[in-house]
Formats: C-alpha cells, structure tokens, sequence
C-alpha cells in the first residue's frame, strides 16, 4: 500500500522531468527563486502541473490567490485558463510580486492578472463587500495565523461545487507531532480538524509538496 513517499533529488528531478511541462518563464521563476534565501516559499513544479490540471478539469476561468510571493503558482494556473480567464493575487510584498510580474509578462499571461497588494483578509472582506464573485479555485499560501479567515471568506468568495486548495497543512509533518504547539502548528492543525468536520465541504489530504488539503464547496 502506498503512502507518502520520502523523495530524493534523484527523484524530485525525475519527477520534474517527466511528470510536468514547464515553459521557459516557468523554469526561469522557479530556478531564479531558489536561489533566494525565501525559496521555501515556493511551491514545487510538480504542485504547479497538478493545481494547472485541477483547473482544467474543473473548467475554472476565475482563480483566487492569497500569497503570491514571486508568481510560480499564478502563472502555472493563468497559463491554464482561457484565454477570457481572470486571476486574482493578493500579496503584501512588492519586492517579492515585482519579480512576478516579470516572469507574467514574459508568459503572456500579465494581461490576466490583478496584483493587490495589502493585508488580504481586509481584501477578501472588500471584495465580498463589492460582491466581486464567484470565483472557481481559490489557493491559499499565505501567513497561517490567518489560515482560517481566509478559508471563511474564499468560502463566500466561491462557486458551489468550486475548489479551495490549501496550502502547507502537513507542515514538514509537525501538524503530527502533539509536543509541538507553535502559532503556525497550531493553527494548520487547528484548521484541519474543521475541515475535516465540516460538513459545507468535501475534502481530501492530498500528500503533495508540503500537504494539500483540496475542499469542494457543496
């Protein structure tokens, strides 16, 4: 039976190599980020393909994104939409989304997106408030303490039967591990727990990159 699987470089690059397709602006923002000293902010290729594949199959045109840092997973999801598709990015850097935009404009993809900076759960409540929805896919990577209120407003913000995908709810696996009780465990732990319960959503663990929980709005 499997269950997750420990990767190596040897691996990871074989995966990259075989189980995604990247373009130039693709491989060009993921190699230039990990050169940066926040590169663990960075979602994988691999999750990349997977969230640009999920919105195909979901036939998504509106996509939602708390925490953009330099724009790998925006451009894999704009890359994806149709040509009328629409993204959403919400970030409080401008260091780290100016180096986005480049990789964006380079992929022909800058026309499609709106870059907000700011606080984002002050965005959400503005962008409910202007009944600027529905929205078909909402990814969240964003600061964790948060977590919860972005999950209620992407929420309101969504399509029935659209999807959230979450970000980072395995924690390098300390969500596991009752000794550890920092803010960022406590609140991925805490928010999986409601997922888990709450009966407004279907929803699925997914052990990709740093864990996925995917919750489907019924």
């Amino acid at each position: 039976m499997g269950r997750m699987l420990r990767g190596s470089d040897q691996l990871e690059a074989y995966v990259d190599a075989n189980g995604t397709r990247e373009t130039a602006a693709q491989i060009r923002c993921r190699e230039e980020t990990a050169q940066m000293p926040m590169a663990m902010m960075q979602i994988g290729a691999d999750q990349g393909a997977f969230m640009a594949l999920t919105a195909k199959l979901i036939g998504a045109a509106r996509y939602l994104e708390i925490g953009t840092f330099t724009g790998y997973s925006a451009l894999s999801v704009a890359l994806a939409l149709p040509a009328n598709g629409k993204v959403v990015c919400l970030d409080v850097s401008e260091e780290f989304t100016s180096r986005a935009r480049k990789y964006w404009k380079e992929a022909g993809v800058e026309s499609k997106i709106d870059l907000r900076l700011g606080p984002g759960v002050d965005e959400m409540d503005r962008m409910i408030a202007a009944k600027e929805y529905p929205f078909d896919f909402v990814f969240i990577d964003a600061d964790k303490p948060n977590y919860d209120a972005y999950y209620e407003r992407a929420l309101k913000l969504l399509r029935q039967g659209g999807l959230i995908a979450l970000d980072n709810m395995l924690w390098s696996g300390a969500v596991a591990d009752p000794s550890n009780n920092d803010t960022n465990t406590v609140a991925i732990r805490a928010l999986n727990k409601k997922i888990h319960a709450d009966e407004r959503v279907d929803a699925a663990l997914a052990t990709i990159g740093d864990g996925v929980m995917l919750v489907r709005k019924r």
